[in-house]
């Protein structure tokens, strides 16, 4: 099974991280499992302003700090794994890495911000479910 887990580094995060090594979400058949890790896109003015090497680098340690500990968890539990990031719209993203690797679940811990929440905010988790035909799991 082709698992895709989508990672931010919030304590959601973690607790999706707990639910597959250790609620035997892992168990059984062998899996693969990618977890990747979304950057947002910064304004064109940022850019323009501070320079592309300097955003680059930003958001690469950015991602950094959100992989690192989740690497070190999943070496420590002996999980293979595979953990990527790129840059774009999250929502838009985690669909397309789904579609490309043919995952058949992707796992994302949710905010659970409500209705009010996701009208003023958003929900990345609400867009992957509403876009993607993949099964999704959303820890909370």
């Amino acid at each position: 099974m082709k698992i895709l887990i989508a990672v931010d580094g919030s304590s959601y995060t973690k607790k999706a991280l707990a639910f597959l090594v250790n609620e035997e979400g892992l168990a059984g058949a062998p899996h693969t499992l990618h977890v990747l890790n979304v950057q947002m896109n910064m304004p064109p003015r940022v850019r323009s302003a501070v320079g592309r090497a300097i955003v680059e680098d930003y958001q690469e340690k950015e991602a950094e700090k959100v992989l690192g500990p989740i690497r070190k968890f999943l070496d420590r539990h002996a999980v293979s794994y595979k953990a990527d990031w790129i840059v774009g719209n999250p929502a838009i993203e985690i669909v397309k890495v789904a579609k490309a690797e043919k995952a058949h679940l992707i796992v994302m811990g949710t905010h659970g911000h409500g209705v009010l929440g996701r009208m003023l905010m958003g929900s990345v988790a609400q867009r992957v479910v509403a876009q993607c035909d993949v099964p999704v799991l959303l820890v909370r």
